[in-house]
């Protein structure tokens, strides 16, 4: 469930994302910055899984901005690193993973709520 929803956020990036994976070499490493917002694009993805089903009351409505959010972070993280949307989905399917350990999600929303107020999305 969670890598349909974040591959379908993916797809949504539209083909101003796509790569060329024969033209470009490996993927250059990931900054802090992009690694985060990676982390966050998979925490707004669960938590608005969480709020569809009646969860995340203590977080606001996630599912727009959040969406938009991992769709502009994939297609960034695409062009600045040459990694392909199947990469991009493979990672944003560890992080969500990772966040999925009991905690980790309410532990990752407050920074990852300013990240996305500072977006201006």
């Amino acid at each position: 469930m969670i890598h349909r929803l974040l591959l379908l956020a993916l797809l949504a990036a539209g083909p101003a994302a796509a790569q060329d994976p024969q033209v470009q070499g490996p993927p250059r490493p990931l900054s802090l910055q992009q690694s985060t917002a990676l982390r966050c694009s998979a925490a707004f993805a669960l938590g608005a899984a969480m709020q569809a089903k009646g969860g995340g009351s203590q977080w606001p409505a996630l599912a727009p901005r959040g969406r938009e959010f991992l769709v502009q972070v994939s297609a960034r993280i695409m062009d600045e690193t040459g990694r392909t949307r199947d990469q991009v989905a493979a990672e944003l399917t560890e992080q969500a993973k990772s966040l999925s350990e009991p905690g980790a999600l309410a532990a990752a929303m407050p920074p990852c709520l300013l990240l996305l107020d500072t977006s201006g999305l």
